[in-house]
């Protein structure tokens, strides 16, 4: 069997869960592909999170002074267009092929890169131009779904949490990443100088759009799902499953893209004492989001996922509290541990969307279905419950970021987002026990039948 890594060949009869294929050839492929898909959802990450980090450095100094409520409108439409992005992207890897569109999406990053770097450096330009720039950003939130899409027809089931964990948390380090080149440079030559941020990424963007063409492979078994997004729309859990993740990548997004504009707004911080914090919680949520899948593959995503919105919660108490004693620390601390357990969340949540339509092949079989088309259809639906989730979970950023826009420009405090954010996450708890803990099976089904082997051509 050849690696498929000539251009535009497809992967023909790709079945991970037989053992002896993926062991033999199988493993290094999804390897091979899983590094690409990582460096290129990273990248789309740090494009779609740049206007986190851009705000810090619009001020009257470079003739680019904007209103508290302007910036946190900078800040909320990359995240909208980057939800709303997700669903196509998802379908996209089903039309086009997962290395197509890997290349393709990676690529048109240079659109928003290219002009975010320079139109920064133009004093007095109007604020919807950059609402126009960030909404070009929000491409790059896009390719969460369609890298999720991709990466988990290479996995076996039992191996997705993993997997998936260190796709997305992989690629969520982007959030971080931009923040800290943001740090850099407000450190080293001054926070008049935003175009460096953009102009960095401008290189890697079209490093990586070639890797992806030269070593990516496609996948014939997602070319055939084109309809799973219509099936799984009719399925209750896939809604279940997005409101969970509102909660979970919601906030992780949401925060992340927020948190500098949050320290200035609560306690007056400097661009650069801002900086100095904005990027700790992101990375803190994105290196233990495998974490969360990892622990999902041995104790269950519905448990884990449970776990990580009572940390949540107790996070947002101790934010409530440093609001009231206006301790700078204890509010960063308190920020800090909310990012780890919105990326424990994010990574069991994930791993509940193959689980649970892994269970529902099983009660198919059990009914007398055939065994290879019950779990089949359980890999097509999970694979589309990947983008519809994914989409609506980002929604839950642009959620937060309007609560924090609406009690900031009002209030002059967070504390109403916050109290919001703490009945949410009780209902996401109180969904958890009652759907997918009444029962207690929270441990990973078995997986499908074994096929021969893959082919390709």
């Amino acid at each position: 069997m050849t690696t498929g890594r000539v251009s535009g060949r497809w992967i023909e009869d790709w079945d991970p869960e037989n053992e002896e294929a993926w062991e033999r050839t199988g493993k290094r492929i999804a390897r091979r592909n899983l590094v690409l898909s990582v460096l290129s959802e990273h990248i789309g990450f740090s494009v779609w999170s740049m206007w986190s980090v851009l705000v810090l450095f619009l001020s009257d100094e470079i003739g680019l002074g904007f209103a508290a409520d302007e910036k946190f409108l900078l800040v909320i439409v990359p995240v909208l267009v980057g939800a709303l992005l997700r669903l196509p992207y998802s379908y996209a890897v089903t039309r086009f092929g997962g290395r197509n569109w890997t290349v393709f999406s990676t690529a048109v990053l240079l659109v928003p890169a290219s002009l975010t770097a320079f139109f920064v450096q133009r004093p007095g330009t109007p604020l919807w131009i950059f609402l126009l720039i960030g909404a070009s950003a929000g491409l790059g939130g896009g390719n969460f779904a369609s890298s999720m899409r991709n990466i988990t027809a290479f996995y076996p089931q039992r191996h997705q949490g993993w997997a998936l964990g260190l796709n997305a948390g992989a690629g969520n380090l982007g959030v971080a990443v931009v923040q800290v080149l943001g740090l850099l440079v407000i450190s080293t030559v001054g926070d008049t100088h935003p175009a460096y941020v953009a102009g960095f990424y401008l290189p890697l963007i079209v490093l990586a759009s070639l890797l992806a063409a030269l070593r990516m492979d496609n996948v014939a078994m997602v070319r055939t799902e084109r309809g799973a997004q219509r099936e799984a729309a009719r399925d209750l859990h896939t809604w279940w499953i997005s409101l969970l993740y509102v909660g979970t990548f919601g906030s992780f997004i949401g925060f992340g893209f927020a948190f500098g504009l949050v320290l200035q707004s609560q306690f007056g911080s400097t661009p650069l004492e801002a900086a100095s914090f904005t990027f700790l919680g992101p990375l803190l949520g994105s290196v233990t989001r495998p974490l969360g899948g990892r622990l999902a593959d041995r104790c269950g995503g519905a448990r884990v996922t449970l776990w990580s919105f009572a940390g949540m919660a107790a996070s947002i108490a101790a934010l409530l509290w440093a609001t009231h004693a206006s301790s700078f620390p204890l509010f960063v601390a308190g920020f800090s541990v909310l990012f780890v357990m919105s990326g424990v969340g994010n990574g069991s949540t994930y791993k509940m969307i193959p689980t649970v339509f892994a269970r529902q092949a099983e009660d198919a079989v059990t009914s007398g279905r055939d065994a290879a088309e019950a779990f089949a259809r359980a890999r097509r639906l999970s694979g589309a419950v990947l983008g519809i989730a994914g989409a609506v979970g980002a929604l839950g950023g642009v959620a937060i970021n309007l609560a924090f826009r609406s009690a900031y420009g009002s209030l002059g405090t967070g504390e109403p987002a916050f109290y919001a954010f703490l009945a949410f996450y009780a209902v996401c708890a109180v969904l958890l026990r009652t759907v997918y803990l009444r029962d207690g099976r929270t441990q990973p089904p078995a997986v499908a039948p074994r096929k021969e082997a893959f082919r390709v051509h």
